[in-house]
């Protein structure tokens, strides 16, 4: 059975959402990333890089929440899209994989967990992160979904950081990108995002804000120090 390495944060919900929505049989296997669990020999074993979510589909194990969707995608033969929107595809995954989403995260660490208040860093990580926001707004004008006609992994993708909106963003959170907004609340609506939450309900995460947390999720913070 496939074996999903889990943290409740933006990556791992994508790939909840997608075996949401396929009833893709699974085991979770919670991994506390802020009591440092990432780091173990067992966990890096799976991803040397140390970063949830992971796979292990009964000997094949597969790392980073893109190239997870797109092998799950492949191995079921669903919310994959159109042979001829192929090439849309993978532009709008890697859009999100390799932009949308490491801009967020950035703009969350250095507005929320950095140990020193950088205007500069601030600054630079909310523009691009509005800058990538604006594009996928201005794409989805008269569009219902971000690839094709029909709702994919590229929904999924970008649902996994949209519906931090509201933390990533400050003030207005994604109603400031009104088409945007309205492809969230109808990715939001559907019946597998509330399923999708429910992943890992009971299991006891440690909470981020202490010192052993910020060295186990900044560890490169902490080199020399």
């Amino acid at each position: 059975m496939l074996k999903f390495y889990y943290h409740p944060t933006p990556n791992p919900l994508k790939i909840a959402l997608f075996l949401a929505e396929t009833d893709l049989p699974y085991e979770l296997v919670p991994v506390d990333t802020a009591a440092g669990k990432q780091h173990t020999p067992e966990f890096r074993a799976i991803n040397p890089n140390g970063k949830v979510p992971a796979i292990d589909d009964d000997g094949t194990v597969v790392f980073d929440s893109t190239a997870i969707l797109l092998y799950l995608a492949d191995k079921t033969g669903k919310l994959g899209g159109a042979a001829e929107d192929r090439g849309a595809m993978l532009s709008w995954l890697l859009f999100i994989a390799s932009g949308l989403g490491p801009f967020s995260g950035q703009n969350v660490h250095f507005h929320y967990a950095a140990p020193e208040d950088l205007p500069y860093a601030k600054n630079r990580f909310m523009r691009e992160t509005e800058r990538h926001y604006q594009v996928l707004n201005d794409h989805l004008k008269g569009r219902e979904f971000i690839v094709g006609d029909s709702y994919s992994i590229a929904d999924i993708s970008a649902w996994g950081w949209a519906i931090r909106g509201a933390r990533v963003l400050g003030g207005e959170g994604l109603a400031q990108f009104p088409e945007v907004a309205r492809w969230f609340d109808a990715i939001n609506a559907r019946p597998a995002v509330e399923k999708a939450q429910l992943i890992g309900q009971g299991e006891t995460f440690k909470a981020v804000g202490d010192e052993a947390s910020l060295r186990a999720l900044f560890p490169s913070n902490y080199v020399n120090v």
